[in-house]
């Protein structure tokens, strides 16, 4: 079972509490560099250049890189990295109330692993089965397996986050349940090989990203609580 994270601020290496490679990947990186291994040594490298090519791609996919964590308690911070894809008013179907949702795809190249974008406490924690369309498309906030978390921001506002699985994405890990107490930027869940994450925010929130721009898990603020 994968461990629950040190509930305390990360801003630097040193301080880290897991190491740049994801844990996930572990098992996915050590049977790829042990298969590239045999074959380079049986059959010579042309034969093992393709399974070098992807341990090196497995490699990238699971880094896990430490990041600073900006802002204050009202700052809502990127819960991935990737492409904002949309913001739009919505009705949550979480919560059952109007909100803003920003959207954040993530491709197989970006980091996949999930932080929490506030300060607060989870009140609740939703799975629903679904498809595995293209993370890319909006009918994939519905349609596409997803994990939610309702997350009762420090600030005193509700935000939901949600995970949604994609074309090629297969697992959607998430390592808390209600009752737990995130810091801005704590590492909570990973996604893996594709995927895109839903927040669900106040309608009032100040947007500080337009729909195209390339966003960092923790580093890049989102928007600010009113």
């Amino acid at each position: 079972m994968p461990r629950r994270w040190s509930t305390s601020r990360r801003t630097d290496l040193s301080d880290y509490p897991h190491p740049i490679i994801a844990e996930e990947g572990w098992p996915f990186l050590g049977g790829a560099v042990v298969a590239a291994a045999l074959v380079h040594v049986l059959a010579g490298l042309a034969w093992a250049l393709p399974l070098w090519l992807i341990a090196l791609f497995v490699l990238q996919f699971f880094r896990d890189p430490p990041r600073e964590v900006p802002g204050d308690a009202k700052s809502v911070l990127s819960p991935a990295d990737g492409r904002i894809v949309a913001i739009e008013p919505v009705r949550d179907p979480w919560l059952e109330r109007d909100s803003l949702k920003i959207s954040v795809f993530m491709n197989v190249f970006n980091v996949h692993s999930n932080r929490s974008p506030v300060d607060g406490e989870v009140k609740q924690r939703w799975y629903h089965p679904g498809k595995f369309i293209n993370a890319d498309l909006d009918k994939a906030s519905t349609e596409n397996e997803r994990n939610a978390l309702h997350i009762r921001a420090t600030a005193g506002h509700d935000i939901t986050c949600v995970q949604v699985a994609g074309l090629i994405a297969r697992r959607i890990l998430c390592y808390v349940e209600a009752g737990a107490q995130l810091l801005r930027g704590q590492r909570y869940g990973f996604i893996r090989f594709g995927s895109r994450v839903d927040l669900y925010l106040p309608t009032d929130v100040r947007v500080k990203v337009a729909i195209g721009d390339k966003v960092s898990a923790t580093s890049t603020v989102l928007a600010e609580l009113p």
